[in-house]
């Protein structure tokens, strides 16, 4: 087994445990959490679990194929992935599939899979920007030449999410500000590209679908008199969990939180699990995000290091949201437990995520960068 791991499951082998200890949990959770839905739905508890489980390998397939491939061609695909990404998400937004007010997703024909234009986007913008930064660390105080395509493409693929999901556009827009801040971009720079969210922000919450939303649910978080149902249910579960937890499979609030598979699956960890799953769970993600930063110091490259910080703090920063939100520090976002919420695509552009950075980790073995010819040129297989 250590041989064939060594061999196939290159990178850092602490990124795979950790995605491995993550993916099984979230089988076992999301069975234990599918029961409610099911029984909604009129059919059987296990077609979720074998449809879940499906998506979980193939989410690790997905994981596996990437980190095969040189991290540097990830450098030009971004920006093919970032031109698609943009008539998908307004088609999304004008004529997507609507499910709770929000038209989010597209479905895919045939195999009816819905499929969440946003989650090609983050990862695409991610990438586009740890490109365009590397290529422009000799004048990254040139405001025309290096930082203004830079802010349009930020300004336009955070917007277009926020006119459907303003807390993923919110968090990618973070995102973006942490890379540009590693990727040495100034600080009078920086505030310039907060001004400009603002503005972004402003018009999408304008022009979009969410806006009333968004403000109800920061109303309900300020006021300490009523507790949204969602966050009540969610602290019965963390309160009833203890220190241990009731045991796999032995929720009781399963039956009654909304979403206990995605958005609140950490309440139904902690119920099952107890405090002491909830900090483990909340170390792993802490120890990703330490081996996703140690892979981006260790790399040889500028867009390596800057690629692999992105979406490293993507993933993290995300789960913190989650549970921030599921014991009653921040607002309802809806967004999911990256590795281990049920979901589709979110699940899939995570693995695909996760192996790019483990192709980071594994450094520049196969291949050499040729910048003159500006292309990836295949010279000499590594010993």
């Amino acid at each position: 087994m250590k041989e064939w791991a060594e061999k196939n499951l290159q990178g850092d082998p602490v990124i795979w445990v950790i995605v491995m200890v993550l993916s099984i949990l979230s089988i076992l959770v999301v069975y234990s959490a599918v029961g409610s839905l099911a029984y909604r739905n009129m059919e059987v508890v296990e077609i979720y679990l074998i449809k879940h489980t499906a998506l979980v390998v193939l989410s690790l397939f997905a994981m596996w194929v990437a980190h095969k491939i040189d991290y540097r061609y990830y450098s030009r695909l971004s920006r093919f992935a970032l031109l698609v990404s943009v008539p998908l998400l307004l088609f999304a937004w004008q004529s997507g599939t609507t499910i709770n007010e929000a038209s989010r997703w597209i479905t895919i024909p045939v195999i009816k899979q819905v499929f969440q234009p946003s989650d090609l986007a983050k990862l695409a913008l991610i990438a586009s920007l740890a490109s365009m930064l590397a290529k422009r660390q000799q004048n990254i105080g040139d405001i025309r030449e290096s930082l203004i395509p830079i802010l349009i493409w930020i300004g336009i693929i955070c917007g277009l999410i926020a006119m459907t999901d303003i807390s993923t556009a919110a968090l990618l827009f973070a995102t973006c500000m942490l890379v540009m801040f590693i990727g040495r971009v100034p600080v009078k720079y920086l505030a310039m590209l907060v001004i400009v969210g603002f503005m972004v922000g402003a018009v999408a919450m304008s022009f979009g679908q969410r806006a009333e939303t968004a403000k109800n649910r920061i109303a309900s978080f300020l006021d300490k008199t009523e507790m949204p149902f969602q966050a009540e249910q969610a602290h019965i579960a963390i309160a009833t969990g203890g220190v241990v937890g009731k045991g796999p499979g032995k929720s009781s609030q399963r039956n009654f939180l909304p979403h206990p598979y995605s958005d609140f699956v950490y309440a139904i960890i902690i119920e099952e699990y107890g405090m002491v799953g909830g900090i483990v769970i909340l170390i792993l993600y802490l120890v990703l995000l330490y081996r996703g930063m140690r892979a981006a110091s260790n790399s040889e490259h500028a867009f390596g290091g800057l690629l692999s910080a992105g979406l490293s703090f993507a993933i993290v920063i995300q789960a913190m949201v989650n549970m921030a939100v599921v014991v009653g520090l921040g607002p309802i976002t809806g967004m999911s437990l990256p590795m281990l919420s049920m979901g589709g695509t979110s699940l899939f552009f995570t693995g695909i995520s996760l192996g790019i950075i483990q192709s980071v980790a594994r450094g520049e073995v196969d291949y050499t960068w040729d910048q003159n010819a500006g292309g990836i040129k295949n010279i000499a297989k590594a010993a």
